[in-house]
């Protein structure tokens, strides 16, 4: 298991130098744990968290059936998007954190385009 971990961060270090987040197009990262689905929106030349959405935010705490699900995703990827389009973000680029864009990630990312977000 130790190598399916060390080809994993391997994973996300490539992709992580090949995407960044700027003023007029910031980075939107997808996190996928074990319970919970994280989303957030990054200008990564400042530094700074645009806009925060998971299954622990206050918006969706106790709403959920579960929080691991792809319901659970599209819940986030409507959240985020909501957020960043109050704080006049329409364009942002994808990070996928290395993970294959299939299930919990590919939910998210329909229900943000779906919200106004473009990628």
């Amino acid at each position: 298991m130790k190598g399916a971990k060390i080809r994993s961060d391997f994973r996300k270090k490539r992709v992580r130098s090949k995407i960044s987040g700027t003023s007029e197009r910031p980075r939107l990262n997808v996190k996928c744990g074990q319970k919970h689905i994280y989303a957030q929106i990054i200008d990564d030349t400042k530094g700074f968290t645009i806009a925060a959405a998971s299954t622990l935010s206050e918006d969706l705490k106790g709403k959920l059936k579960s929080t691991d699900t792809i319901d659970a995703a599209k819940a986030v990827g409507k959240l985020i998007a909501q957020k960043a389009i109050e704080k006049n973000v329409k364009l942002v680029v994808f990070d996928r954190a290395g993970r294959a864009f299939v299930g919990k990630v590919k939910a998210l990312a329909d229900e943000a385009r779906a919200g106004g977000l473009e990628f």
